[in-house]
């Protein structure tokens, strides 16, 4: 069994937004992340990855964004714990509100960076800097 993970790259006037997860966090505390989050159990349903982007990002940082997403990539890892999770990544236009940690447990800080800033900041772990690379590439086809 995987446990199923959404995240979203989110823009706005070239720069994305990057949380700073908690540091009780399990996975990757304290480290510069997505925002995202595990998918609920629904039954049958529609479209639960968009909506369940959707629903984590206002959960936690407060904003919304666009109603197109588009897909930019899936990974797999295994936690500290030994659970094997499936994470998918999706580009996302911002469309309001203010971002702020909402959901203090989860995120710390709050931040929209430049490609660069995140690149070269020393707690971006390398599965970030993918999902951003691939996510600015993406973004220079479809927008």
């Amino acid at each position: 069994m995987f446990i199923v993970n959404i995240e979203a790259t989110i823009f706005n006037n070239g720069k994305w937004l990057i949380i700073e997860r908690s540091k009780k966090e399990e996975h990757a505390g304290g480290m510069l992340s997505l925002i995202g989050g595990k998918v609920d159990q629904e039954g049958n349903t529609l479209d639960i990855l968009e909506r369940t982007v959707k629903r984590e990002i206002f959960e936690e940082v407060g904003v919304t964004v666009k109603d197109q997403l588009h897909y930019v990539h899936s990974t797999s890892f295994v936690t500290d714990k030994g659970k094997h999770v499936v994470d998918i990544v999706f580009l996302a236009e911002y469309e309001s509100g203010e971002a702020f940690p909402k959901s203090p447990d989860e995120v710390d800080e709050v931040m929209w960076l430049t490609y660069d800033e995140i690149m070269g900041n020393l707690n971006s772990p390398h599965f970030l800097k993918e999902s951003i690379t691939r996510a600015e590439k993406l973004k220079k086809k479809v927008y």
